[in-house]
């Protein structure tokens, strides 16, 4: 297979942002299939890219064919192509969602959408570290011009900290780089690794402080605890399309944790050997925690979900923590998480636009027109979010579980943060389907000419992600084994450093 594939899923959203930018002031349903149409074209190059390498083949591309470790490559295996092929499927029933509305609320949607997918893209294949944070920080630009996207005080406000914080995570990281090129002289990942083998003692303990260093951006990407205050303000404040599609961002910095903690950290009796391990598996059962509690005490859907998300990373890290196995048990997860959560965020927006009174507040309102088929949806998303059976969720847990033998403190804060989200979600559902305000001991009806039944675009976001989730389960067998093949791939990476350096490590 041609190692010009790997480019491919950066160079599709990089043209059609430009031809969006070029093509400024059309009409909006044109501007809008362009979107679509750009978005199904990236989807069917994701696939061809999960196929190229599905079988354990690792493409690398070289940038101007400059060898590494001097140039830039981009590196296609397992695990980056399935994160290209989530976020390509994600941003694609969001994208048909904001075409409802919620990209006209401002200029350029759909351009900064199309870089949000070339930062990430990049993110998920690049082989340096240094244009790693060159792809952070183009996902990061995209983000703040689509979280503050129609404006409002809550979204400035929500956006100022998320701003601010981010940039501050981006200062640490050229630190964390340059401590790292400082004692190991260089930023390509699997040079990098090669280098750590052979690290003088002396320079152990500056490169050990770059590879915390690093963790601490990556958490805050990932928006572990305590580094997580930043998400649920910002998630609940953005508009819905957006925060389905943010619900990637944070797996980006999950991702990055794991290529890290795999390929220069991992367990290779080295002087930054298992560097992470003392630290995450403690913040990632604290994060489920945390999140699990926030999404009880949620006073609206939006930041319920918002919560949701910071759960699902805690479980996500809680697996990446427990070896090949539990590595296998996440990746399995992962997209479960992210489609669910996101599913969340598209229905808390379908509900806010048909209650105008009390939106998506957990608190009795109007009756929903057409309230069981949205209270089917919701029941399904829940379902989802929460990790019940029959959906993915719960055999993601369940092999969570299987892979943390005789590690009680695992068990009891996923089957409990299972159970705070059953409660958590069946109160916000009871909440918003099942009760009704009275004025005088009637029902309050919907005001005349509210939205009432659900448009296209909704129905086909919506049902896209749960039909991505039900696709998950009915196929999770061949699943589960290419998440272990990826497991195995990534504890292993002899493989990795040879194709991209073309040298026996």
């Amino acid at each position: 297979m041609s190692a010009h594939l790997a480019i491919a899923p950066v160079l599709a959203p990089f043209v059609a942002g430009l031809a969006l930018l070029a093509l400024a002031g059309m009409p909006p349903r044109l501007e809008r299939a362009v979107s679509v149409l750009a978005l199904l074209a990236q989807t069917g190059i994701a696939m061809a890219l999960l196929a190229s390498v599905a079988q354990g083949d690792i493409l690398v591309y070289r940038l101007g064919d400059w060898p590494a470790p001097w140039g830039i490559v981009l590196v296609a295996d397992r695990l980056a192509a399935a994160m290209v092929l989530i976020t390509t499927l994600l941003a694609l029933f969001a994208a048909i969602h904001a075409g409802d509305g919620a990209d006209r609320h401002g200029r350029h949607f759909h351009v900064l959408f199309q870089l949000q997918l070339f930062g990430l893209a990049g993110a998920f294949l690049t082989g340096d570290l240094f244009n790693l944070f060159v792809f952070f920080e183009v996902l990061l630009i995209a983000s703040y011009g689509l979280l503050l996207h129609g404006g409002g005080a809550e979204r400035t406000r929500a956006g100022l900290h998320y701003v601010v914080l981010n940039l501050l995570g981006s200062t640490v990281f050229l630190f964390a780089a340059g401590l790292l090129y400082a004692t190991l002289g260089t930023l390509n990942l699997a040079d990098l690794a090669l280098k750590a083998a052979a690290l003088p003692a002396q320079d152990a303990g500056l490169a050990r402080a770059g590879g915390l260093l690093l963790l601490a951006v990556f958490a805050l990407k990932a928006a572990l605890l305590p580094l997580h205050l930043w998400l649920p303000a910002a998630y609940a404040g953005s508009s819905a399309p957006v925060a389905a599609l943010f619900a990637i961002m944070t797996k980006v910095g999950a991702y990055a944790i794991l290529r890290t903690a795999t390929l220069l950290f991992g367990d290779t009796g080295t002087a930054l050997a298992n560097l992470f391990e003392p630290w995450l598996l403690p913040l990632a059962l604290a994060t489920l925690g945390i999140g699990m509690l926030g999404a009880l005490a949620a006073e609206s859907l939006r930041r319920l979900a918002a919560y949701l998300v910071v759960a699902s990373v805690g479980t996500l890290l809680t697996a990446f923590s427990l070896g090949a196995a539990g590595i296998a048990a996440g990746l399995y997860y992962l997209p479960h998480g992210t489609f669910a959560t996101a599913a969340l965020f598209l229905l808390a927006d379908a509900i806010k636009r048909r209650r105008p009174a009390t939106v998506d507040l957990l608190r009795p309102g109007p009756d929903l027109p057409r309230h069981t088929l949205w209270g089917g949806l919701f029941f399904v998303a829940a379902i989802a979010a929460a990790g019940l059976p029959p959906l993915s969720g719960f055999l993601g847990k369940f092999l969570i579980l299987r892979a943390a033998p005789g590690q009680p403190l695992v068990w009891l804060a996923v089957l409990l943060g299972a159970l705070t989200g059953v409660i958590a979600l069946a109160s916000a559902g009871s909440r918003l389907f099942l009760s009704s305000s009275t004025a005088d001991g009637a029902p309050v009806q919907q005001p005349p000419g509210a939205a009432g039944a659900p448009t296209p675009r909704e129905l086909l976001a919506v049902g896209g992600l749960l039909g991505l989730i039900v696709a998950l389960t009915l196929g999770a067998g061949p699943a589960v084994e290419f998440a272990q093949a990826t497991a195995a791939q990534l504890v292993a990476p002899a493989a990795y450093i040879h194709a991209v350096l073309e040298a026996t490590p």
